[in-house]
């Protein structure tokens, strides 16, 4: 038997014969340019899309309104604007990309930022509490909200359909005995109103965007280090260099066109990027580090794909469930609080109408898968900029409003479609 082994089996110490792969052999191979894009390639034909759909979008879409309103759609003043339109659907779609991970949907969202600026603006003009006091109540008021929306969910079992859809309804009500039927609360305080009013000084904004830049390398570059030291698969370095040189480039080429002055007066001065931009930037880097880096964030994604498996494998499922719809509505109260100083007030419809929609397709259009699973924080920006671009390029050329919501749903129902097409191809392929 010892010789029927030592001629079956080929060793190493053998001329001319090489050992097979073991199962984790590709995970140590070096990868040239050529093969990374070639796996690259595979995995899209495979279904694996990521933010291909929303970008190619995203370009045609420019490309679109600039050439139908190019003395308009890119100049200074327009692109700012479009910037603080899409704050508030961004940071609501970022919480939601949480809870779609789960393959979950919270349907209160945009009422929950509603009642939150509500809480906010109440409490700064009636109660005469500082900015930062009532900023944190609203936020309060949104974990309690995802918290309750969660242990329904996750402990009572209601489908989180008919659990968000009866918030949706009851927290309208809330904002109604808040501020009162056909009311408005105005909001004046300074901090508040230059989130989405008033610009950085262009000194910072320069230097916020070199900060960033520097830091996205060097992280990138010590996590492909990382991964080199210990013999596993990484990007090549070429490439690596030439993503962070292209983000590199699109932060200082943003940070560039905000820094000019689109003031129509030549007695006024008008110029920075909006504060609310880089508080959009804080969030997507947590959120971005959460779900990327963190035990936390790799449970959301193995309870996304089947929470069976996850619970078996140890995860504790309720709490991962709880805490999704909690950060989300968290966020929501921050979206809440900018849409309040984007409008200079709070009405009882606000959060309301389509804020949701908008925030749910923001985040699909991006990429997010709405199966569950699959999706970045990255998908919220990515979306909340195409829903901005369609309504602001919409507005432009001065269609109906019928117009704007017939494009956006249609863009919406093609995003979806090509969601469920790759998620289609993903399992032909076993992925």
């Amino acid at each position: 038997m010892g010789d029927a082994m030592s001629t079956d089996i080929p060793t190493s110490k053998e001329p001319g014969v090489k050992l097979a792969d073991s199962d984790f052999a590709a995970d140590r191979r070096d990868l040239d340019v050529r093969s990374a894009v070639g796996d690259y390639w595979l995995r899209v034909r495979s279904g694996d899309l990521g933010a291909i759909p929303a970008i190619l979008g995203l370009a045609g879409l420019v490309v679109l309104f600039t050439a139908l309103r190019p003395e308009t759609f890119l100049s200074k003043g327009n692109i700012a604007n479009l910037c603080t339109q899409a704050l508030p659907v961004t940071i609501l779609a970022m919480g939601l990309v949480f809870v779609l991970l789960l393959g979950e949907i919270d349907l209160s969202a945009g009422v929950t930022s509603g009642v939150c600026a509500a809480v906010m603006a109440k409490l700064i003009v009636d109660s005469g509490q500082p900015w930062y006091v009532a900023v944190l109540a609203a936020v309060a008021i949104g974990i309690v909200v995802g918290a309750v929306l969660g242990w329904l969910v996750s402990v009572v079992r209601i489908p989180s359909f008919v659990v968000s859809l009866a918030f949706f309804l009851g927290l309208q009500g809330v904002t109604l005995r808040l501020i009162g039927e056909g009311g408005t609360v105005p909001v004046h305080d300074d901090v508040i109103v230059a989130l989405a009013n008033k610009n950085m000084p262009i000194w910072l904004g320069w230097a916020a965007a070199v900060v960033c830049a520097l830091g996205y390398g060097l992280s990138q570059f010590l996590r492909w280090q990382r991964k080199r030291s210990r013999g596993l698969t990484g990007s090549p370095v070429e490439l690596v260099a030439a993503r962070v040189a292209v983000v590199a480039v699109v932060l200082l080429a943003g940070t560039y066109l905000l820094s000019r002055d689109r003031a129509p007066s030549p007695l006024v001065t008008l110029a920075g990027i909006p504060w609310g931009v880089p508080l959009v930037a804080v969030l997507l880097i947590i959120c971005t580090f959460v779900l990327g880096r963190t035990s936390f964030g790799r449970h959301i994604y193995a309870v996304g794909g089947n929470a069976e498996a996850a619970r078996r494998a140890g995860i504790n499922v309720t709490r991962i469930k709880v805490s999704a719809f909690m950060i989300s509505s968290a966020l929501a109260a921050i979206s809440g609080v900018v849409a309040a100083s984007r409008l200079n007030s709070v009405a009882t419809d606000s959060g309301g109408g389509n804020t949701l929609l908008y925030a749910v397709g923001a985040a699909v259009i991006g990429g997010t898968s709405l199966f569950g699973g699959r999706g970045r924080a990255r998908d919220a920006v990515l979306g909340g900029l195409v829903i901005a671009i369609i309504d602001n390029g919409l507005g432009l050329l001065g269609t109906k409003a019928y117009l704007n919501f017939l494009i956006t749903g249609i863009v919406l129902l093609l995003a979806a479609s090509i969601d469920a097409t790759a998620r289609r191809r993903r399992s032909a392929a076993g992925r």
